[in-house]
């Protein structure tokens, strides 16, 4: 039947049987790495700009910013929790493909944790201060480093937390329902992603933040990272642009 199908191990040869701490490993991670991190990055790409948002004069709807940065905060602690489930029943012998991708994720969730606390300073009109100046306003050397570091190494953890997981259920001879979820939420975000990516969504930050003004420092350059989209400012608000200008020039004159 269908049901014993499901329940059934991929591999009939060996047995499904693991005890407390390994389920619980395995439950707290593919949570974090297989469903929260990669929706938390889709978020992060595709939603910085929302739908039936008024932009460019309603800019820094920071929606976005809080999905991704508490989804990526509840990854961190998740990952901490399944770790030390592990840890306490691993052994000392010789770490299988499934150990050795495990710490390299690890690995990557340490360095973007780093690279988080060490991003620069914001800048810009919106701060509170009077300052202009900010990393990511001036989008300087260190804010470039930082965005193009943060991508790859955040694209390149989910990817190997994915292969992990995979190895991960064929060591623990998951039942043939795990994999199937896994395999449909994996192509759901997949297909999501294409998706929204060909719509043009992945609108670039610093616009999405400060708007398409070139009078902005950040506007001057290309937009970092691969298949980020710039957005034009429409017409009619071009227009209320140059008058309000029109009008602060002869304030100014007088």
């Amino acid at each position: 039947m269908m049901w014993d199908w499901l329940l059934a191990p991929i591999d009939p040869t060996r047995v499904h049987d693991v005890g407390f701490a390994v389920s619980w490993h395995a439950r707290t991670m593919v949570i974090a790495w297989g469903v929260i991190a990669p929706l938390a990055v889709l978020i992060a790409r595709f939603f910085k700009v929302l739908p039936g948002q008024d932009w460019p004069r309603e800019l820094d709807v920071q929606v976005w910013w809080r999905c991704h940065l508490f989804g990526q905060l509840t990854v961190a602690a998740l990952s901490v929790v399944g770790f030390v489930l592990l840890y306490w029943v691993s052994s000392d012998g010789p770490l299988s493909w499934h150990g050795w991708l495990g710490y390299g994720v690890l690995a990557a969730l340490f360095v973007q944790v780093t690279l988080g606390f060490m991003r620069g300073d914001k800048g810009g009109p919106t701060m509170p201060g009077g300052t202009m100046r900010g990393d990511h306003y001036d989008m300087t050397p260190w804010r470039l480093f930082f965005e193009h570091a943060h991508k790859s190494v955040g694209y390149a953890a989910i990817l190997l937390a994915l292969a992990t997981i995979i190895f991960g259920l064929w060591h623990a001879n998951a039942p043939h329902w795990m994999w199937l979820t896994l395999g449909l939420w994996w192509s759901m975000l997949l297909c999501a992603f294409i998706v929204l990516q060909r719509k043009g969504f992945a609108v670039d930050t610093y616009q999405a933040i400060w708007g398409a003004d070139p009078a902005h420092p950040g506007n001057q350059r290309a937009a970092p990272g691969w298949g980020v989209r710039r957005m034009n400012i429409p017409d009619e608000q071009k227009e209320e642009r140059d008058v309000r200008d029109d009008r602060r020039d002869r304030l100014q004159r007088n």
